[in-house]
């Protein structure tokens, strides 16, 4: 495509309109920065809507997903997956917590906050104390959140 203006245009045409986008078409990133299809480089103050802010193409990230890739692409939590034990080893071992539960988006992320908080009141005897409060205008998610 020759410019940001074809790539929205297609994109009109064939994604479904669920929310605003800006009107520009990135096609690269390093670290913080990402650049549209016409060259101009921005500041990625979105990052992957704070999913994994891990900035862009750092090369350490790119090579430990080559290798997971090349193993095992997405697997379900259904089953055990060494690596996702590795590291919940190592978070109990740096922190409070004696177990961790790992979420595929910030949807499954809120839903579970909005859970744990539920059940610690109810489990103290406080199911009434049943009020979430979010930010106005901000996406949660689209379950509970």
């Amino acid at each position: 495509m020759k410019n940001n203006q074809s790539v929205v245009k297609l994109t009109e045409r064939n994604v479904a309109g669920t929310y605003g986008r800006y009107p520009i078409a990135l096609v690269r990133g390093k670290g913080m920065h990402v650049w549209d299809r016409s060259g101009k480089k921005y500041v990625d103050f979105v990052s992957g809507l704070a999913v994994d802010n891990l900035g862009h193409c750092h090369p350490e990230v790119v090579s430990a997903i080559r290798s997971q890739a090349g193993q095992l692409l997405h697997v379900s939590n259904l089953y055990h997956i060494e690596p996702q034990s590795l590291l919940a080893a190592k978070l109990v071992h740096h922190s409070f917590a004696d177990k961790f539960f790992f979420c595929n988006s910030g949807t499954e992320a809120n839903e579970a906050a909005i859970k744990l908080a539920r059940r610690f009141f109810h489990d103290r005897g406080e199911s009434g104390k049943n009020q979430i409060i979010t930010m106005k205008d901000s996406f949660h998610g689209r379950t509970y959140g």
